[in-house]
């Protein structure tokens, strides 16, 4: 069935029994199956994080409100969509909400019309959020897509990262800028267990702006307008701090209370909120001016207990070519573009340049490559990169192999007609650069 095609499922909190039964015929002449509750108790109990719709509270109920109910469902799955009903004077606690996360406000009395539209615009929106959460499940299966090469290198970054994934461990990403810190704390992530849970990600940016500590840790209403600190927002999930070298000394010490205690304590509360976080950072460490040595502030030495180092690519060369493969496929199919077949002068290029920008310089370079734009005859070398003629043979050599293996998907006599090589040569080319036939098949 096309997810266009699929019923809009509704959960409807309202104590009122005269608007709960108009609201509920209303959406049910639209197509849309509803659930109703006289109150969010009740709700509480039937909802869960595999809900698939739209759950649509009054504001102001008995017991558990509905700001407080809100809040209770962002804990179940924080991409459950929730539009809030409320009077006049509850507007600006329905403006908050949606700060926070809330979909959508309607002020009563709203028409079946609006109703049906904000149902429908937030099914819309749960629909994506459920398909690209099962498309993480399924990429998030194994590291082997995710990390590609065939170096020593990239086969211990697969191998500790599914490790680290499994377990509930903080973890440190350690090594220079634009080697994959953050797609990889993405990846244990996807990996977890708390896969289905939000993946919150602060920047360096946040870390070095101002209002840092307002940003992480939020401010309780009792001091103002209230905000929902991305910490807590982290809650269930996992908590990837990119740049941890660029906290402040105090920033560093709330940061390092929260790792120790797993409390938030917003600004202008009064009482810590326990929280069910993991905590994954990077940290840049740049060698190229000579080997760098760990900070020496509690909160490093109480999180480096599991530390990945990702080293550059000037350490991977063997994975550059499959790499920016994949990176020209990406470019292409994001600009809506063919993909250009890579030429000898643009694998010469590839594979001479030494790359100190990492992954984020040889992707660049792939899209430039994509648009046409890429100016190999001026592209900048490396000063210290003066490799012989037999390195540079070797290396393209391994290229038309992982090529040929690619097309006869590592079967040995596709791959003597591909190569019109003996089956001997072939075998002792494999075992010079340690390729693997299965790792293609």
């Amino acid at each position: 069935m096309n997810p266009a095609d699929e019923p809009i499922h509704v959960a409807l909190v309202e104590d009122d029994t005269a608007l709960r039964d108009a609201s509920t015929q209303a959406l049910s002449l639209d197509g849309v199956q509803v659930v109703a509750f006289p109150d969010a108790r009740a709700a509480l109990g039937w909802l869960s994080a595999d809900f698939p719709g739209v759950v649509v509270s009054d504001v102001r109920m008995p017991g558990i409100d509905g700001i407080t109910f809100f809040t209770r469902l962002r804990d179940i799955d924080p991409d459950l969509p929730v539009i809030l009903t409320t009077g006049h004077g509850d507007i600006a606690m329905a403006v908050e909400a949606m700060k926070n996360g809330a979909a959508d406000f309607l002020t009563k009395p709203y028409t079946s019309a609006n109703l049906i539209r904000a149902v429908r615009a937030a099914a819309s929106r749960r629909g994506l959020a459920l398909e690209n959460r099962r498309l993480r499940e399924e990429a998030g299966r194994s590291a082997g897509a995710a990390i590609p090469g065939t170096s020593p290198a990239a086969e211990r970054l697969r191998s500790v990262i599914e490790g680290v994934a499994r377990s509930e461990i903080d973890v440190v990403l350690i090594g220079p800028p634009g080697t994959g810190k953050t797609h990889a704390a993405r990846l244990i992530h996807d990996l977890s267990p708390r896969r289905a849970r939000p993946f919150i990600s602060v920047d360096a940016g946040v870390m070095a702006h101002e209002d840092a500590e307002l940003l992480l840790f939020g401010r309780d209403p009792g001091a103002g307008l209230s905000r929902t600190g991305l910490v807590e927002r982290a809650n269930g999930g996992t908590l990837f701090i990119d740049g941890i070298e660029s906290a402040s000394s105090a920033l560093s010490a709330r940061l390092l209370s929260l790792v120790e205690t797993r409390q938030v304590l917003p600004i202008g509360a009064d009482r810590a909120r326990r929280l069910n976080i993991r905590i994954i950072v990077s940290h840049v460490m740049d060698d190229s001016a000579g080997p760098a040595s760990p900070p020496r502030d509690p909160l490093w030495h109480r999180l480096g207990a599991v530390q990945i180092a990702f080293p550059p690519l000037s350490e991977r060369r063997a994975d550059i070519p499959e790499i920016f493969r994949l990176f020209v496929a990406r470019h292409a199919r994001e600009l809506g573009l063919p993909a250009p077949a890579i030429g000898e002068r643009q694998w010469h290029h590839v594979q001479s340049h030494d790359w100190p920008g990492n992954l984020h310089e040889l992707s660049g370079f792939a899209r430039a490559f994509v648009l046409g734009l890429a100016d190999i005859g001026t592209a900048p070398t490396s000063g210290g990169d003066h490799r012989t003629l037999q390195r540079i043979v070797a290396d393209f050599e391994r290229t038309v192999l992982e090529d040929a293996l690619r097309q006869s998907r590592g079967d040995i006599a596709k791959l003597q007609v591909l190569l019109d090589t003996p089956r001997k040569t072939i075998y002792d080319k494999l075992a010079k650069y340690d390729l693997k036939p299965a790792r293609f098949r």
